[in-house]
């Protein structure tokens, strides 16, 4: 018995270390063949292992994100505190450019010793601002003129990390010297005075039984096509490596040897994989400052993968690759003077891989129903393997269709032909290179079918009508003269087509100064403005008149009535200040019924024209517009805002929008189309590196049809059927799959199935683009491999 006949022997601990270190050695001392097919398994496990990364660092990213979030929160909701050296007067003044939102405060120190938000140095003096670094970048750009208007303080410095939640976040300091402490009432004053900044860090709010789900596929639909394409890649240059091995038969190894030895090469590749997966991980968290998706940036520092995640990838991949090697070596009987991969193989049977969807569908079925938004017990296990199991069994069935499909091909042009011909002779190669595209396809199909189908669960109606309006504006002033000139400002604003401009103030029935106790006070809503305003919030109908009043009350009891009279003299919070403004109720004023405004709102109340009622009489009112823009102008919005900040940097100007949806759901949402982003991309060059290994297995048969004549543009050609015809079956297996995936999904939530087939059709597009993307960029190394020296072997 020959020595490798007494290794391969036995089953031993040992003689499978000895097995596995003589398959790494076999693929680190390969000669260029084995390099080449090393350095190519190592890069498709490397992109892997980056997004593995990527995704084992997603929860130090939120973590991170949080709780600078709740370093610099301002928020104070305890009785105002005294005034001291390190108190500090703040106002939001938050403001949007182009649908880019921008975080900004108004900073007033109350001595030499203020608090300082995270990130800032030292207090910025009035007319001064201090910027994140993105904001400052925008603020650069020849096109900001309006934004430049808006935000006129002068640059004193940049915010630092420790104060921005993320590296792309846009967000001011800006001092001012009109801040006042707002009073208890909140009618007086500006400003909110706070002992400092930060703010214990609270429990979180639960997500339900819904979104629970939906983070849960999210993450399972991401992560196995990632474990797909790992599988893939270490499969690469297997007919090369099948026949080194029959050769190690032909010197006395038996067959279990040789199944640890290619088990070997593959640990050798996937344990270089990570290592390759390592830099690229590095290297995008090296450069993850500059990069923004979805609205979502991140700072280098926050991308650290959860040591217990990042040990499991450690393990968990070179482990799947020997696993791997191992059930793709079951399939071929590799002797001495031979590999058996090129007879006949049987038919593949379609029945046992149909077993692993319906298992998937077997365990989820339990759940259908079960899932609702106000009950968080879903049981994740079950739901993760369910989803496991029906986008592997896509996998398992893909085989046989592409094997089925292709087999019945006959005829047609040279490079159909040529395509055909590889296919049917591989159709597992062809199968394993688009595995990934299906699944992810699959995913995200299902992924936007369970989104389009719990959205309306996620929609709120805001009553707001943005074909009345498409702009809302709340402020209170100090006087009715003051309303008068912010309703102008806007007015006379460009792109403002015109106004619908309320003046709203408070009124005492009969004789404030009279009462005894403020437990006795009824206030009663006033509303001044001419008849087109009055007709957007009450149903008046033509016959208004300046000098008209109307009472418009809800319920059967009436609150008022004609003749009454009213104190414009509100008392304050604690007594009454100040000298009656009595104002009597018309005789002739009628009873309206109340219609909803344009900013979504319905009032009561009396409403008075102004020849009824001066806009003088009424002490610090609240001035209500509502915006109608020209649909001509483009900069309409920016400049109704540079309006505002002119007047205030601190007026909130409201976007009417018929609904708006839970930022918990748009936050999921979100990071998941992140993760599918990154999925596609990695698929993508997964793909070129998995194209790229086929033509270089070919590359001496593309040599010799280029020696005896073989045009180049045919060759070419097959390599866009070979990609396009594999692409296009899972496409269909992935569409078909994905919404029987969408359809169990939303029947666990007990929503009707309604397929988004434009997403579909999108998801689809996407998944299908790789194809010409691919082949263009194959060209190159298809080109280079025609060449003469092809013919060599070493």
């Amino acid at each position: 018995m020959s020595a490798l006949e007494q290794a391969g022997t036995g089953g031993t601990f040992r003689t499978w270390i000895r097995d596995l270190g003589l398959g790494m050695r076999f693929g680190a001392n390969g000669g260029r063949e084995g390099w080449t097919r090393t350095v190519l398994t190592a890069i498709g496990v490397g992109l892997g292992v980056a997004l593995l990364l990527l995704a084992a660092s997603v929860p130090a990213m939120i973590s991170a994100r949080d709780q600078r979030g709740y370093d610099r929160d301002y928020s104070w909701n305890g009785a105002q505190p005294k005034r001291t050296a390190s108190t500090v007067l703040f106002a939001q003044a938050d403001t949007t450019i182009g649908g880019a939102d921008i975080r900004g405060l108004l900073l007033k120190a109350d001595g030499d010793r203020p608090s300082l938000p995270p990130g800032v140095k030292t207090m910025p003096a009035p007319g001064e601002m201090v910027v994140s670094p993105a904001l400052k970048r925008l603020l650069d750009k020849p096109d900001s003129e309006l934004l430049r208007e808006r935000l006129n303080y002068r640059i004193t410095g940049t915010i630092g990390d420790q104060g921005l939640v993320g590296s792309a976040e846009m967000a001011y300091y800006a001092g001012s010297d009109k801040l006042v402490a707002r009073s208890a009432d909140g009618k007086t004053g500006n400003a909110t005075r706070i002992p400092d900044f930060g703010r214990e860090r609270g429990p979180s709010e639960p997500m339900g039984g819904v979104l629970t789900l939906l983070l849960i596929f999210g993450i399972v639909v991401l992560l196995v096509p990632v474990g797909v394409l790992i599988g893939t890649a270490v499969r690469f240059g297997g007919e090369r490596r099948d026949r080194r091995l029959a050769a190690l038969r032909l010197v006395g190894a038996d067959s279990r040897m040789t199944r640890r030895v290619a088990a070997g090469e593959a640990l050798f590749g996937s344990l270089l994989g990570l290592v390759v997966g390592t830099g690229f991980f590095l290297l995008a968290r090296h450069f993850a400052r500059g990069v923004t998706v979805y609205d979502l940036s991140a700072f280098p520092s926050d991308i650290r993968p959860a040591p217990v995640l990042a040990a499991l990838v450690a393990i968990a991949v070179p482990s799947a690759a020997v696993a791997v090697t191992l059930m793709a070596m079951r399939g071929i009987a590799i002797e001495p003077l031979g590999v058996v991969r090129n007879a006949a193989a049987r038919r593949r049977r379609l029945w046992w891989r149909l077993l692993i969807p319906l298992a998937g569908i077997g365990l989820l079925a339990p759940l259908f129903g079960s899932v609702s938004q106000e009950d968080a017990g879903v049981n994740p296990y079950q739901v993760t393997l369910g989803v496991v199991l029906l986008l592997v069994g896509l996998t398992a069935v893909l085989p046989w269709l592409v094997e089925w499909v292709v087999g019945r091909f006959r005829g047609g042009s040279l490079p159909w032909q040529l395509a055909t011909r590889r296919m049917q002779l591989h159709s597992s190669a062809a199968a394993r290179m688009v595995s990934g595209v299906t699944v992810a396809v699959a995913g995200a199909i299902a992924l936007q079918t369970l989104f389009t189908g719990i959205q309306g669960d996620f929609t709120t109606p805001t009553g707001q009508d943005p074909s009345r309006a498409q702009l809302g504006i709340k402020y209170r002033v100090d006087s009715g003269a003051q309303a008068q000139q912010v309703t102008k400002a806007f007015v006379d604003t460009p792109g403002v087509r015109s106004v619908i401009g309320i003046v709203q103030g408070e009124a005492a029935q009969g004789n404030a100064s009279t009462l005894k106790s403020l437990d006795q006070l009824q206030s009663i809503p006033l509303f001044l403005a001419d008849c087109s305003a009055i007709r957007e919030i009450a149903n008046v109908g033509a016959n208004c008149a300046d000098g008209d009043v109307f009472m418009m009350e809800v319920g059967d009891s009436p609150l008022f009535k004609p003749g009454a009279t009213l104190d414009l003299n509100m008392p304050g919070p604690d007594r009454y200040t100040g000298t009656p403004q009595p104002w009597r109720i018309p005789a002739d004023a009628r009873s309206v019924q109340h219609r909803v405004a344009p900013d979504g709102s319905m009032e009561w109340g009396i409403l008075a024209t102004p020849a009824a009622l001066d806009v003088a009489n009424l002490p610090r009112p609240e001035v209500r517009l509502s915006l109608i823009l020209d649909p001509g102008s483009q900069d309409a919005v920016e400049r109704a805002r540079n309006t505002a900040a002119l007047i205030d940097p601190s007026i909130v100007v409201d976007q009417f929008t018929a609904t708006v949806v839970s930022d918990r759901f748009k936050d999921i949402r979100r990071g998941l189309f992140i993760g599918a982003t990154l999925t596609l991309v990695l698929i993508a060059v997964s793909l070129l590196v998995s194209t790229l290994e086929q033509l270089r297995e070919r590359r001496k048969l593309l040599a010799i049809l280029v020696a005896f004549g073989t045009r180049r543009s045919v060759l070419a050609l097959s390599v866009l059927w070979q990609t396009a015809v594999p692409v296009f079956l899972g496409l269909t297996v992935a569409v078909v799959g994905g919404l029987g995936l969408g359809a169990a999904l939303l029947k666990m939530v007990h929503t009707p199935f309604h397929p988004d087939w434009a997403s579909v059709g999108e998801m689809t597009a996407v998944g299908g683009a790789v194809i010409p993307a691919v082949t263009l960029l194959a060209m190159p190394a298809l080109l280079r491999m025609m060449r003469p020296d092809g013919l060599r072997t070493e």
